[in-house]
Order: structure tokens, then C-alpha cells, then sequence
């Protein structure tokens, strides 16, 4: 997995919108998955709600290239309604420890 660019996003959802926003991600989250370069997505929710969205991808210049591309930029409108803010954070993976341990 070394070289593995991850992309973090924060958002902050419409309180009464959650349900919604989980259902247009899921549905979103299907079409991405079928980019070459995506290795994987996970929504996490914290209590808010704010939701954070991880996913791998095999290099930077795919992830920017995906980025910019007229396929994302609707796939942002269509999460725009349920979103109050979202803040990216971009990172590669140095390191990673062996799996934990085994029962």
C-alpha cells in the first residue's frame, strides 16, 4: 500500500437532511468506485451531524485528475444541497504496522 494518496474530507450536514445526504453519498460513492485509481471510500458520522468521507486512491495525479473532471464536479452539486461546510485534507501513507493482533 506504500504511495497511497488519501483524501479526507470534513463536512457539516443540514441536521434534518442526514438520511438524505447518506443515501445521495451511497449512491455517488457506487459511480466513483468504478474509477480505476479508487482503492476505496468510507463515510464515518460523528455526532453534529458532521461526516467525514475517506478514500484511497492510487496516486495524486489520478485523484486530481478525477478531481477536476466534469463527472465530480456533479457529483459535488448533487451533495451541495445537504452540506453546510466541508474542509479537504490530502495526505500519502509513510507507514503502515502490521495488522493487529489475532485472537
Amino acid at each position: 500500500m506504500s504511495g497511497v494518496f488519501r483524501v479526507l474530507l470534513t463536512m457539516r450536514i443540514d441536521p434534518d437532511r442526514d438520511a438524505e445526504f447518506e443515501q445521495a453519498w451511497t449512491e455517488i460513492a457506487r459511480v466513483i468506485s468504478r474509477e480505476p485509481a479508487n482503492l476505496a471510500q468510507e463515510l464515518y458520522r460523528e455526532p453534529g451531524p458532521v461526516y467525514h468521507v475517506v478514500t484511497d486512491w492510487t496516486d495524486e495525479e489520478s485523484f486530481r485528475r478525477f478531481e477536476t473532471s466534469e463527472a465530480h464536479r456533479g457529483n459535488r452539486a448533487r451533495l451541495d444541497p445537504y452540506r453546510r461546510a466541508v474542509r479537504m485534507t490530502t495526505m500519502r501513507l509513510v507507514h503502515r504496522s502490521p495488522e493487529g493482533r489475532k485472537a
